[in-house]
């Protein structure tokens, strides 16, 4: 698991350790060593790295799609811009994907 530099405390490891959570990766260290989280520094790298490209992709949601602020009223609108903003997205990320013909 992979969490925010607050909620990087001896407490919330402990706490996630005893639900089973074998391996969890804090943004920020706070005083705890990578191997008191993980098994491994690479483990440490590869849930660091998850979560940046998730902030990554959030980053982008607000900043290229708008969801920095809903202009549609009432929830149910703020979930048709939230759903709409998404499917743009991926319709974007696969366009990328897709094989080119040369």
């Amino acid at each position: 698991m992979s969490a925010d530099g607050g909620f990087a405390s001896e407490i919330n490891l402990k706490a996630s350790k005893s639900c089973g959570i074998s391996d969890i990766a804090f943004a920020k260290k706070r005083g705890i060593s990578i191997l008191e989280m993980v098994k491994s520094t690479w483990v440490y790298k590869k849930l660091r790295n998850f979560r940046a490209g998730i902030e990554a992709n959030i980053y982008v949601l607000k900043h290229a799609f708008g969801l920095f602020r809903s202009t549609w009223s009432g929830w149910h609108g703020f979930v048709r811009c939230v759903r709409s903003a998404i499917v743009a997205y991926n319709l974007l990320i696969l366009g990328r994907l897709w094989p080119t013909q040369a």
